[in-house]
């Protein structure tokens, strides 16, 4: 059964997979990258490719993202997929996932402020355009991410079954130990599962996580998931600014108030503002 890793863009997905990559695919906790291959994104071209659906054609493969979800439930254990993807439902037959395949959704969730700096900066577009993106776009063509609020409240469907964690990037940050450890109490639960902490390996996994630690690590060894610059071929650093992030210090004002008046019934609810 799959666990949902699903996220708007830019928002902490590539920490929360970090963490739990360490702690769940490792001897000791420490977090090396490789480790994140653990778990997979979805949708993904190879995990297409290899059932014989053309991944060129988009609706043959929104069609069949069930029947590709049922490869992992062979294996007879939890698994565990990244998504940037909203919930839907292509027309009213072909849903992006069930019940029958899914265990449960952790979504992350940050300041839609933050992340529209960050996401300029990953696509290598401009903070207008990022901007337009969160607001009006359905998606790139192969990842329907939809705007960041349909993203946000679509998979609250999961919240009905008691099978939904809200995580805010923001507590991850300020708080990774506490956050983490009830990620963990969750995801055991859901596989019914009894939870007994490996406090070794928990405290390697807050340890070499950190943002800090894996912005070094990029800056050594590259990081698999940072674009390129078109202009210059060079790779765009993946760990930017991370928690210094700060749309009070930097963001425009006509791009605040726009994104403010664009999401301003789910930012209430989350307390953004």
């Amino acid at each position: 059964m799959i666990v949902w890793l699903a996220s708007y863009p830019k928002s902490g997905n590539t920490l929360l997979r970090s963490m739990l990559s360490a702690y769940l695919f490792s001897n000791d906790g420490n977090y090396f990258f490789g480790l994140i291959k653990n778990i997979k994104q979805f949708p993904h071209g190879g995990l297409f490719m290899k059932l014989g659906i053309d991944i060129k054609d988009h609706n043959e493969t929104i069609k069949n993202y069930v029947k590709v979800q049922e490869t992992f439930n062979k294996k007879n254990s939890v698994q565990f997929l990244k998504t940037h993807s909203y919930l839907f439902n292509f027309n009213k037959q072909y849903p992006f996932t069930n019940f029958n395949n899914s265990l449960g959704v952790i979504y992350i969730v940050r300041d839609p402020r933050n992340i529209v700096s960050s996401f300029a900066k990953f696509r290598n577009t401009t903070i207008e355009n990022a901007a337009e993106f969160m607001i009006k776009s359905s998606g790139d063509g192969f990842t329907w991410t939809n705007t960041w609020s349909d993203n946000f409240n679509s998979w609250k469907i999961f919240k009905e079954y008691k099978r939904y964690m809200l995580i805010k990037y923001e507590d991850l940050i300020q708080n990774p130990e506490l956050i983490f450890l009830n990620v963990l109490k969750f995801i055991y639960k859901l596989n019914n599962t009894k939870f007994e902490l490996d406090k070794k390996k928990f405290d390697n996994v807050i340890k070499t996580t950190s943002f800090d630690f894996m912005q070094k690590l990029e800056k050594k060894i590259g990081f698999g998931e940072a674009t390129i610059d078109e202009k210059t071929g060079e790779k765009i650093p993946f760990f930017n600014l991370g928690p210094k992030n700060n749309w009070k210090k930097s963001l425009d004002l006509k791009i605040r108030n726009r994104l403010e008046k664009a999401f301003k019934k789910e930012m209430e609810e989350l307390g953004y503002l």
